[in-house]
């Protein structure tokens, strides 16, 4: 029987899994904030490498950075009523502006608010308030702003980083003169995603629109990418919005155009979130624990001292530093005072991409020994000089290897169906995505199959015309 770092599989319970893989990599602890969690330096750490790529490549489709109140005025999300209906239920709302002691000593809320304010959901509103102020002439556009905040919506069942109350993301926010400008940035916005995903996270996914009851309330369309986690459910990985004008009207912005008419302007909304962490998980991780690409890993290697003789301490230690120095960023020595084992354990469970083990035998003999994370049972002894020249060649192959194992994972259990008596089959088969022609959407027997069944309209995949893709989802 093999032995796994884990105590559960993936196969036993994978929801329970997860949790073990969050939790022995250190990522989060659930917070005493109800449906709240709390990122750890290790998780963040992934985020943050996560943010500085994906900041780059906002930046380079000529998209500012700025930064917008946490508080949104109610009669703001008032104003367009599809949008507020769709957020409504999820809202977190303040109502008091100061605290007082009450009779028994406990703090009572008090100074109530003439009007109250909502704890942002999202920023379409209170960004549009500020876009009708700038923008007021054809020589305005196109402008284009995002911002990285956290947002609340108040969830009933919470999964940390999947699904909680409060999260961190983007969210960018584009105002154009025409349609056609529009509808091309929200395409182009999901490009800059599906880059992020599949040359840095190693995720491949469904890339298309959502169906017309799934789309962003108050949005024309709405696209996404919906990435199969390793138990064939679905993750709506990032989702980009063509609003049209449906925005910049109950905001006001207007522009006076070339003709020197007033005109209202079109706007696409887009954003990603720490929920791609819970994708990145449950795409790659094993039984041992997390599995990181080497692109957005916090370490890309962590060398551990293997001292059984305290008289060599001093050269080990020597050889490990020189080692680190050479290999470059984003490497760690591990020089706690844990036991070797235990560190051994714990950078397997964390997913670093290449550990290293150095001894009295490897400082002796001018050698490396290695393991990478994607085969821990491919145990590896190369010269020093040898494995530097290696190093980034391993690191790159890692990636490669995960982005194909991703990929044929997807392309592996999408089934096709144009046969309506064959779908109850297909359900029952297991998690798996389901193809059927685009013309099915809304049909009764087909709805309430899904709802017994518990599936949902994901995506129409650009790359499959005419079809529309049925799964479970997270």
């Amino acid at each position: 029987m093999v032995k796994h770092a884990l105590k559960i599989t993936r196969e036993q319970n994978f929801p329970e899994w997860y949790q073990e893989v969050v939790a022995r990599a250190e990522l989060a602890d659930n917070s005493v904030v109800r449906g709240c969690m709390v990122i750890r330096p290790y998780g963040y750490a992934i985020w943050e490498n996560i943010k500085a790529v994906l900041d780059v490549k906002i930046k380079e489709c000529g998209v500012q950075n700025a930064y917008f109140p946490l508080l949104i005025p109610l009669e703001f999300l008032e104003r367009e009523a599809e949008h507020v209906e769709g957020f409504a239920k999820e809202c977190a709302v303040v109502t008091h502006h100061r605290l007082e002691a009450g009779e028994d000593g406990s703090l009572v809320p008090a100074g109530k608010l003439e009007k109250p304010y909502i704890i942002r959901p999202t920023s379409e509103t209170i960004i549009g308030e500020s876009f009708s102020k700038w923008v007021q002439s054809y020589r305005d556009l196109p402008m284009k702003i995002n911002q990285w905040a956290n947002v609340m919506r108040w969830e009933m069942r919470t999964r940390m980083f999947l699904r909680t109350s409060e999260f961190l993301w983007q969210e960018g926010h584009n105002v154009f003169a025409n349609a056609d400008e529009a509808e091309e940035d929200a395409r182009k916005m999901l490009g800059v995603y599906r880059n992020l995903m599949e040359d840095y996270l190693a995720i491949y996914g469904l890339d298309g629109q959502k169906t017309e009851d799934e789309k962003f309330p108050g949005a024309v369309a709405t696209y996404t990418i919906e990435a199969m986690m390793q138990d064939g459910k679905a993750l709506q990985s990032c989702t980009s919005h063509n609003l049209g004008q449906n925005f910049t009207k109950s905001s006001g912005i207007k522009f006076t155009n070339e003709d020197g008419q007033e005109q209202f302007a079109y706007s696409t909304s887009w954003g990603m979130s720490t929920r791609i962490i819970g994708a990145l998980i449950m795409s790659h991780s094993d039984d041992d624990g997390l599995v990181l690409p080497p692109k957005i890993a916090p370490y890309k290697a962590v060398i551990i001292p293997v001292i059984n003789n305290e008289t060599r301490t001093d050269d080990i230690n020597k050889y490990c530093e020189k080692l680190k120095v050479s290999l470059g960023e984003r490497v760690l020595f591990d020089n706690s005072a844990k036991k070797t084992s235990d560190k051994k354990w714990d950078w397997i469970r964390k997913g670093v991409p290449i550990r290293i083990e150095i001894g009295a035998r490897e400082v002796d003999e001018n050698k490396v020994f290695f393991v990478r994370r994607d085969n821990v049972m491919d145990k590896k002894t190369l010269g020093r000089e040898e494995f530097l020249g290696a190093y980034e060649g391993l690191l790159d192959e890692m990636h490669k290897i995960l982005a194909e194992r991703n990929l044929a994972n997807l392309k592996e259990n999408i089934i096709v169906v144009d046969d309506m008596k064959k779908i109850e089959k297909s359900f029952k088969v297991g998690t798996k995505f389901v193809s059927v022609p685009k013309e099915w959407w809304g049909n009764e027997i087909l709805n309430k199959m899904m709802e017994e069944f518990k599936f949902s309209y994901r995506c129409m995949p650009f790359e499959m015309e005419g079809r529309v893709i049925l799964g479970k989802s997270y």
